[in-house]
């Protein structure tokens, strides 16, 4: 019974990469590294993706609530936690959480805000749409409230749940 000889692993090189055609990777003699080049190309070396400490996340999580307090000066409070979802929600499901938190949250009382707002303008013409502007004011200050009570969570380490509030991302 002839026993085949151990296989080796390819000496480290350049190869074509599996996952991008015409492109290839560093094999480093033991795994596959970040290092990508075109085919036949020059190395473009790619760093590795450094964790979020515990100090990051918290950093990033509160900046996912507060910044819809900066946003809502230009009339879109979604804006601030849309641009920490976007960059930060691969990096840490911590952040993720906030960010799709404060944006679901932003984006829903956008909504009610526009619906009570038509609703007060058409009412005003009944004078019954004045009842409704002390409404407006504590909805106004509610919405300040909940923002800096999930700012405070988020620094504490705490997940939390808007009310009122659609889900839109996850």
């Amino acid at each position: 019974m002839a026993t085949e000889p151990p296989q080796q692993p390819p000496a480290p090189g350049w190869y074509p990469d599996p996952q991008a055609p015409g492109a290839e990777r560093w094999w480093d003699g033991v795994q596959w590294t970040a290092n990508q080049r075109p085919t036949g190309g020059i190395a473009v070396p790619v760093a590795p993706p450094r964790p979020m400490g515990q100090s990051d996340e918290k950093t990033w999580a509160v900046l996912a609530h507060l910044s819809a307090l900066a946003a809502a000066f230009i009339g879109f409070a979604f804006l601030g936690p849309l641009v920490v979802y976007l960059l930060k929600r691969d990096d840490s499901p911590y952040v993720r959480a906030h960010a799709a938190a404060a944006l679901n949250f932003q984006l829903s009382w956008l909504i009610w805000g526009i619906v009570l707002g038509i609703a007060t303008f058409v009412l005003i013409f009944f004078i019954v749409g004045f009842l409704l502007l002390p409404v407006i004011i504590i909805g106004a200050i509610a919405w300040l409230v909940l923002v800096i009570v999930a700012s405070v969570k988020a620094n504490n380490g705490e997940l939390y749940k808007y009310p009122l509030t659609i889900d839109f991302v996850s």
